[in-house]
């Protein structure tokens, strides 16, 4: 894994985004509907909000996996919520753990928040392994959260905090 690289995404990988985003297993863990093209996600790019952070991992010149963060407003600017998805071929070597700890360093140690948070479908056992892995705890269940493949699936809310002073609360490095 010495070859991948986290970086900001960029409008030059619109076209290697799309088809991330669209494969099956990609979208089978998020609220994504299928069918999303180039031209939409350029301009989701561009029009990414204020507080808005999409990071891409590439190995060898192709996107695997992709990560946001969306900081809160106002009296929540404190937190974020996250998500995070990888390459249905690449699933299972490391580069979940990679996007997720370049968040983690990203609101710890440069935009000052304390919370993450996320939902997971609860029938995603890798991904909420993940989470725990970073200090995320559940934090409860969304019965019939959302919609997949002609039925609905619970969601799990997880959170992580991390204290000003530099402590991570519960938090354990990756």
């Amino acid at each position: 894994m010495s070859d991948l690289i986290i970086r900001a995404a960029e409008p030059r990988d619109c076209d290697q985004l799309a088809v991330l985003v669209n494969l099956p297993g990609y979208r089978h863990g998020t609220l994504r509907t299928p069918f999303h093209s180039v031209e939409w996600m350029r301009k989701r790019l561009e029009t990414a909000p204020p507080g808005f952070t999409e990071i891409v991992a590439e190995q060898d010149g192709r996107i695997v996996g992709k990560a946001s963060l969306q900081q809160l407003e106002g009296r929540r600017r404190h937190v974020a919520s996250i998500g995070i998805g990888v390459h249905d071929d690449f699933h299972g070597r490391g580069i979940g753990s990679a996007l997720l700890a370049a968040l983690i360093d990203a609101a710890d140690n440069w935009l000052a928040l304390s919370r993450l948070e996320l939902m997971v479908n609860a029938d995603n056992a890798a991904a909420i392994r993940l989470y725990e892995k970073a200090g995320f705890e559940r934090e409860g269940l969304f019965k019939a959260y959302a919609f997949r493949a002609g039925d609905h699936v619970d969601a799990v809310a997880m959170a992580r905090l991390h204290k000003a002073n530099g402590t991570r609360h519960p938090a354990q490095p990756l």
